[in-house]
C-alpha cells in the first residue's frame, strides 16, 4: 500500500488511545522484520532512520529507498521519520526525499538555539506538509535530553511547544538511550504533568530499557509515540549468534540474517500489540 503519514498514524494512535510504535531501521532486513511485525500486528508502525543510521550507509536516499520500498509493498500502513537528525541539512534532504516527519535534535543547545533551530525546521516541515519532532530535557541541555537523570520540566515544556510550532515533543522522563536491560524506572507522575501543559503528542526516547508494563501505564499517562530500537537490536543479534553457533561452516549470509529478521519480526509484533494494548494507569 502506499506509505502512510506520520500524522495520519498518530492521529489514529490518539483516536485509539494507544501507542505508536516508532522502529529504528538498521539496514534492510530490519526494514523488512519491522513491516512483517507490523502487518502479523495488524496495526501501523513508523519505520524510523537515524542520523547515525545514515553515517553507516554514507547517505540517506539509498536507505531511505529501501525502507520507502519495502513499506509500500507492505500491507500494514507504515510511515517513514528521520530520527535524531542534529544537522538541518539532513532534516531538508529527508522533506525532500517524501518523508512525512523529521526530528531535529538541538538538546544539546541552550535554550535559545534550541528553539531557533526548531522553530527553523518546523516552518520548512510545514510548508512540505510534514511533521516535526523536536526534544526538550533541561534548558541548557548541555548532556542532551535523555542523558541518566535528566528530566523535563512542564512549564519550559509548555513554553518550548509554544515557542517553536513543533507537532510532536520528545520529553525526559526517567528512560536513556541504548539501554541494554529493561529497567528504567520512568516518573509516571512527570509524565501526567507534561501532557496536562503540553498540547502536542509526546514521544518517549529510549524505550528499550522500559519494561512492558511501565510502556504500557506510559501510554495510560500521556505518552503517544514510542521510540525502540536497541531492544530489537539485541533480540536480531541474539537470532544470528545463535544461528552460527548452531552451524560454525556457515557462510551464506542471507541465512543467518534471515534468523535474525525472523526473530525481529516477532519482537515487533509483540511490542506493537503491547503498546497497542489498553491498561489502567496505576
Amino acid at each position: 500500500m502506499p506509505l502512510t503519514t506520520t500524522r495520519e498514524l498518530i492521529a489514529q494512535a490518539a483516536t485509539d488511545g494507544v501507542g505508536l510504535a516508532a522502529l529504528n531501521v538498521l539496514h534492510v532486513e530490519t526494514a523488512e522484520a519491522i513491516a512483517a511485525g507490523a502487518e502479523a500486528a495488524g496495526r501501523g508502525a513508523v519505520l524510523q532512520i537515524s542520523e547515525n543510521c545514515v553515517r553507516f550507509h554514507g547517505g540517506l536516499a539509498p536507505i531511505a529507498a529501501a525502507a520507502a520500498a519495502v513499506a509500500e509493498a507492505s500491507s500494514a500502513p507504515l510511515s517513514l521519520h528521520l530520527d535524531h537528525a542534529q544537522d538541518p541539512a539532513l532534516a531538508t534532504e529527508a522533506l525532500r526525499l517524501g518523508f512525512s516527519s523529521v526530528m531535529i535534535d538541538a538538546a544539546t543547545l541552550p535554550w535559545e538555539e534550541n528553539v531557533a533551530l526548531t522553530r527553523r525546521v518546523v516552518a520548512e516541515g510545514h510548508a512540505a506538509g510534514a511533521v516535526v519532532e523536536a526534544e526538550i530535557g533541561e534548558i541548557g541541555g548541555k548532556d542532551g535530553a535523555h542523558a541518566p537523570g535528566v528530566r523535563t520540566d512542564p512549564d519550559e515544556a509548555a513554553r518550548f511547544a509554544e515557542a517553536t510550532g513543533v507537532d510532536l515533543l520528545a520529553v525526559a522522563v526517567g528512560s536513556s538511550h541504548a539501554m541494554t536491560e529493561r529497567t528504567a524506572a520512568l516518573d509516571l507522575d512527570l509524565v501526567r504533568a507534561i501532557a496536562a501543559v503540553v498540547p502536542v503528542p509526546l514521544v518517549l526516547h529510549g524505550s528499550s530499557g522500559v519494561p512492558d508494563d511501565l510502556l504500557v501505564r506510559a501510554v495510560a499517562a500521556g505518552m503517544r509515540k514510542i521510540n525502540i530500537s536497541t531492544q530489537l537490536n539485541k533480540v536480531f543479534t541474539a537470532a544470528v549468534r545463535a544461528r552460527l553457533d548452531d552451524d560454525p561452516a556457515l557462510v551464506d549470509s542471507r541465512t543467518y540474517l534471515g534468523a535474525g529478521r525472523t526473530a525481529m519480526a516477532g519482537e515487533v509484533e509483540r511490542l506493537v500489540r503491547l503498546l497497542a494494548s489498553t491498561g489502567v494507569d496505576r
